[in-house]
């Protein structure tokens, strides 16, 4: 059985969603940031990142968002999560949700993860005050050049869809309207009629 290690509100509900989508045999433990338990030393035990999501397998722990969503697309694939037999479509799955991984994600942090990248409080204030224009730069970007419609990569459900939707839930918190993108705004609703998605953010709030 696979373990997933998540936080609310974080980038893991990705990897969440795609293995409730999957249908995967799987537990999912809530890790606390308000407690730091995400540098207690037996999660850096399991991840030495200190950083969600991790993935238990067989196999070993497998951690960062883009690589674990290839595997649950590889490792189930009757969900039909993934282009699989197509190297080329593959990669094209792949760079989104690099993109979504390396760029949007980061520009997110901006807001409050500025200790990453400097160390005086005016910097950090900077920072901040770039994420609803570099947010919202990126997510028009999507829906301009990647967004196929009526899921990202065209017809087909994919594991970009629930990468997608966990950052679009961000939106709002970075001042950014999420209606500025109308086929993303559709596509977030979309989302929430998926009864795999209900279930997950539902699990939030218990």
């Amino acid at each position: 059985m696979l373990k997933l290690y998540y936080a609310t509100g974080t980038c893991a509900l990705a990897s969440y969603m795609t293995l409730e989508e999957a249908g995967a045999d799987y537990t999912a433990e809530r890790l606390s940031f308000k407690d730091n338990q995400q540098n207690s030393p037996a999660y850096l035990a399991i991840n030495p990142k200190g950083r969600v999501p991790a993935l238990v397998t067989d196999r070993g722990v497998l951690t960062e968002t883009p690589a674990m969503l290839a595997y649950i697309a590889q490792t189930f694939p009757k969900a039909k999560l993934a282009p699989l037999d197509d190297p080329f479509d593959f990669a094209q799955v792949q760079s989104f949700n690099s993109y979504l991984c390396s760029t949007v994600h980061i520009n997110h942090a901006h807001k409050m993860r500025g200790a990453r990248w400097a160390t005086q409080e005016s910097s950090f204030a900077d920072m901040k005050a770039m994420v609803p224009q570099t947010m919202g730069a990126c997510f028009k970007l999507i829906e301009a050049t990647m967004f196929r419609g009526p899921w990202v990569m065209g017809d087909q459900f994919t594991i970009c869809d629930p990468y997608l939707h966990t950052l679009s839930h961000w939106l709002e918190g970075d001042s950014v309207d999420i209606n500025a993108t109308p086929k993303i705004a559709d596509h977030f609703k979309r989302m929430m009629d998926r009864p795999a998605i209900r279930k997950v953010m539902d699990a939030q709030k218990a």
